[in-house]
């Protein structure tokens, strides 16, 4: 599993209307609205590195209202959380 951040900024009155459309990419796990030189942040979530090139440039980045985009790749996750169970729910057998 690849994890992205991608830092978004978009036009101002835009903010809402693009990270709703953004939670609507196959990939885009999270949404969300922040402080600072960036509007969004956005987590990606996907099986294989080759989507990535899909995903950012010909969907995030074309959003009606994103001025600019920034990616970071995870190497590793560290959490607090059991991530694992968390994002397996709803899909038990």
């Amino acid at each position: 599993m690849v994890t992205a951040i991608v830092l978004v900024r978009t036009e101002r009155e835009r903010v809402q209307e693009a990270a709703q459309a953004m939670l609507g990419i196959e990939g885009v796990t999270e949404a969300y609205s922040v402080t600072g030189p960036y509007d969004l942040v956005v987590v990606v979530r996907i099986p294989d590195f080759e989507r990535l090139a899909e995903i950012v440039p010909e969907k995030i980045a074309q959003v009606p209202g994103v001025a600019r985009t920034e990616t970071m790749v995870a190497f590793r996750a560290y959490s607090n959380y059991d991530l694992d169970r968390a994002w397996s729910l709803g899909f038990e057998e």
